[in-house]
């Protein structure tokens, strides 16, 4: 575990210049670690594997292989965009995998939370595998594994990374992010060009939406989440929050409640928002969002939704409320 402890020399990347100079010595170190071989990345569009992959195109462009699998459970647009910035404005080597039905087919009917996540993580390394054995030539295997993830790697993020790869992928790691936190690595972000809804991107569950979508899956209701969480996204941004709240997102569980619409009974989901502030999401605090801004949210997501009649605002602070519902 030496080689995995944070050298105690290391200043903290807070300013532009810490992050070129940072910038600067990976490039170095990982041209000559790769040399003319090629690289593999899973890159999922969270912050982490994004500044791996754009320093990585920087280092050795094209020997970079990015492989992007929709697993149907992403946020509205963000497949959309990891195309957009990666395959058509930095010419990577990327490979998108539409994997939504394959995915979905699997989860129908399973209720059960770790379940779900072990379909999830499970089916995903198997698709990954099937597209890495596609491949030839594949001496290197980059992670954007951050330092947490090695301060956590007790068994409480037993699927991050490294953790879940198939044990016969025998590949030399690349982990040029192994000695930063997350604000640092959102510093470099910004130094290499990525945009900020990708810099800025909160964090967001290796299920993703799955976890969100409460009790077992059915696409219309995770249709409706989709939308939901997008208008909840917009709003945010709009009135200033998005860069106050460190972590806002809908759940809708699987019941159903009775409501009015165009003056007939109508049944429809909850969608439940979630506002939270951390600091090392061990314990969190509820922001206080105006009331002008949740009477904004819930009259858009009531009207624009299919499937939702009622918005509700979980109050509930970690402990005792884990900040994820599932």
């Amino acid at each position: 575990m030496e080689n995995n402890v944070r050298p105690e020399s290391m200043a903290r990347i807070n300013t532009p210049a810490l992050a070129d100079a940072f910038i600067e010595e990976q490039l170095a170190a990982l041209k000559a670690q790769i040399g003319d071989k090629k690289v593999l990345l899973a890159l999922s569009g969270g912050v982490d594997s994004s500044v791996v992959a754009a320093l990585l195109i920087k280092a050795v462009g094209r020997q970079l292989v990015c492989v992007h699998v929709n697993h149907g459970l992403m946020r509205k647009g963000e497949s959309e965009q990891v195309i957009k910035v990666f395959g058509e404005e930095l010419n990577a080597n990327l490979i998108y995998v539409d994997a939504t039905d394959r995915f979905l087919d699997l989860l129908a009917g399973v209720a059960e939370p770790e379940k779900k996540r072990k379909i999830i993580g499970g089916e995903f390394i198997k698709v990954f595998d099937e597209e890495a054995s596609k491949l030839e030539g594949i001496s290197f295997l980059a992670q954007g594994t951050i330092y947490p993830d090695i301060l956590e790697s007790n068994g409480v993020k037993a699927h991050h990374n490294v953790g879940g790869l198939p044990k016969g992928m025998q590949f030399e790691l690349v982990e040029p992010l192994k000695f930063l936190f997350k604000d640092e690595v959102r510093v470099v972000g910004k130094a290499l060009g990525l945009p900020d809804n990708m810099v800025y991107r909160q964090p967001f569950p290796g299920p993703g939406l799955g976890v969100r979508c409460l009790g077992a899956i059915t696409r219309d209701r995770l249709h409706a989440l989709r939308e939901a969480d997008a208008i909840l996204r917009e709003e945010f941004d709009r009135c200033g929050l998005a860069g106050k709240v460190w972590q806002y997102f809908i759940s809708v569980p699987d019941f159903k409640s009775v409501g009015v619409k165009d003056g007939k009974r109508y049944e429809g989901w909850p969608a439940i928002i979630r506002a939270v502030n951390t600091v090392d999401a061990m314990s969190a605090t509820i922001e206080e969002i105006p009331y002008a801004v949740l009477h904004t949210v819930t009259d858009r997501i009531t009207k624009e939704v299919p499937g939702i009649n009622r918005v509700l605002y979980d109050l509930t602070p970690k402990p005792v409320g884990t900040i994820e519902w599932e």
